[in-house]
């Protein structure tokens, strides 16, 4: 049976390249990087190579990376380790977060601090000017993400760094979906803080990093060692730290072909779907969005079942974020922007990887609005 797979901002397959360097590194080079000896400084030579490829890939410096377990712990480690580092307890963020973000600051406001949630646009858009307003004397930092993993729409995150940088407040961005398919450069974007994950750009699961600007105060939440620059403790992870410094790599060499690659097969997705099925709603910004999203809501349907149908075809979607797929209601990010539970119910995510081909979006284009049209026959919602 053919298989097709649109689901990589859920997670993507790991590059042969990276297979090939992290292998070593689970047979021979096996050393502890805190170990003096040969074995434990092969180890090390290899973390720091990694460490200096993630540095290049977002254009930080070597010891601004701490490597993590993945995206949600280096979201934790930013948000409550710069919590734990401050006198303030006013903590910004925005609706549409990550639960990696909402939760932590749910967290947060538990143990005493107060958060304020920023509405978004009919986009997903954060108004900077929203930001400015929200600030207080006692806000310690600013988090909002680069990219929406639902509805693929790019902050204004330039603007409003900016604005954190002139009130002298730590910035902390999600960049988890956009690192390595878009540029990003954390100096240009005003940027203090940002995470990333391996497994969405061709690297492992379970390895990310968190960079921190130099001179910007954070303590650690995982204790026991002076690990990762005293940041994080435990012993690395380190054919995972291989692997994710063989994707960086990778992503900052391929970026620009990347992107040309998903966008021409977006479009195409977009077009196909937009022209043949009615009642259609294409989800986030047209423009300022990520190259490899295309996010539809299909009235009178359920997304589950669609989902369920698309994949006895073959192709493997997504309803939104894959982290809270299993849950039946409908995502925060739909509803932050204005569209009716009902609505938000019937929403497809569709993220494009670099194996995809045109042949997978001719064959989506003709399947799809025959299981809309199915779906809808058998629909109580449609008059």
């Amino acid at each position: 049976m053919r298989r097709i797979y649109l689901d990589h901002a859920a997670t993507t397959p790991v590059h042969p390249q990276v297979k090939e360097k992290m292998l070593p590194f689970l047979s021979e080079n096996f050393g502890n990087p805190s170990s003096i000896h040969w074995f434990g400084r092969e180890a090390r030579k290899a973390i720091d190579e990694a460490r200096e490829e993630v540095a290049k890939l977002i254009g930080a410096k070597f010891e601004e990376i701490i490597f993590t377990s993945g995206g949600t712990e280096a979201d934790n480690l930013a948000l409550i380790g710069s919590a734990l580092a401050s006198k303030g307890k006013h903590l910004i963020t925005s609706q549409i977060e990550h639960h990696a973000v909402l939760h932590t600051a749910e967290y947060l406001e538990k143990n005493g601090y107060e958060v304020t949630y920023l509405p978004v646009d009919k986009y997903g858009l954060v108004s900077p000017e929203a930001v400015k307003e929200a600030i207080r004397d006692d806000t310690f930092l600013i988090s909002i993400m680069h990219s929406n993993n639902e509805i693929g729409t790019i902050q204004p995150i330039k603007e409003i760094g900016q604005i954190a940088k002139e009130k002298g407040i730590y910035f902390h961005v999600d960049g988890v979906q956009s690192v390595g398919n878009v540029p990003i450069d954390v100096n240009e974007l005003n940027i203090d803080m940002l995470s990333l994950s391996s497994h969405k750009i061709y690297g492992p699961k379970g390895v990310g990093a968190l960079y921190v600007r130099k001179g910007v105060k954070i303590k650690p939440i995982i204790h026991g060692g002076a690990h990762e620059l005293n940041y994080r403790a435990g012993t690395e992870n380190v054919p995972g730290i291989v692997g994710l410094g063989a994707a960086a790599k990778l992503a900052r060499e391929e970026l620009p072909e990347r992107a040309k690659h998903l966008k021409s097969l977006r479009d195409k997705l977009v077009k196909g779907v937009m022209d043949n099925i009615e009642h259609t709603i294409y989800n986030g910004h047209p423009e300022q969005r990520l190259p490899g999203n295309a996010s539809f809501c299909f009235r009178f349907i359920e997304g589950e079942s669609l989902l369920l149908n698309l994949d006895i075809l073959g192709i493997a979607a997504s309803s939104g974020s894959a982290c809270t797929s299993g849950s039946l209601d409908p995502s925060h990010v739909l509803l932050a922007i204005g569209l009716p539970h009902e609505v938000a119910h019937g929403s497809l995510r569709f993220s494009l990887g670099m194996d995809n081909t045109e042949e997978d979006i001719d064959y989506v284009i003709e399947q799809l609005p025959k299981v809309i049209e199915k779906l809808r026959s058998m629909s109580p919602l449609v008059k």
